[in-house]
């Protein structure tokens, strides 16, 4: 989920706010890592159609962090540590469902009658 910032991101002691949009929109719950810490593993605790629709693709994240370290302190590889402060879900533009291959199958094949 993080990508490349997972492994300059600080380990997660508490939970981390999940918003609409940002952080002026709707609290739609946390994530946290209380299945351990794991490459790029979160678990979401959102309300169960947040979770169809995030499942479904229908959102984009993104993320608002600080740095956990002052620019002085940092790596010399320039990677410095940061610190999840919350999670922002956004409803992708222009939203299709997606079609069952099967029924792709039928459309292209009516399509060449």
């Amino acid at each position: 989920m993080l990508g490349s910032l997972y492994g300059r991101c600080d380990h997660v002691t508490k939970d981390v706010p999940v918003y609409l949009n940002d952080v002026q929109g709707e609290k739609l719950g946390f994530v946290d890592e209380s299945l351990g810490r794991y490459a790029d593993a979160f678990t979401f605790h959102l309300p169960e159609e947040v979770c169809k629709r995030l499942a479904g693709g229908q959102f984009i994240y993104s993320f608002d962090y600080h740095f956990s370290e002052a620019a002085s302190h940092a790596r010399a590889s320039g990677n410095r540590r940061i610190k999840l402060v919350s999670v922002f879900l956004t409803m992708r533009k222009g939203y299709d469902k997606p079609v069952a291959r099967s029924a792709k199958i039928n459309q292209e094949s009516s399509e060449t009658v």
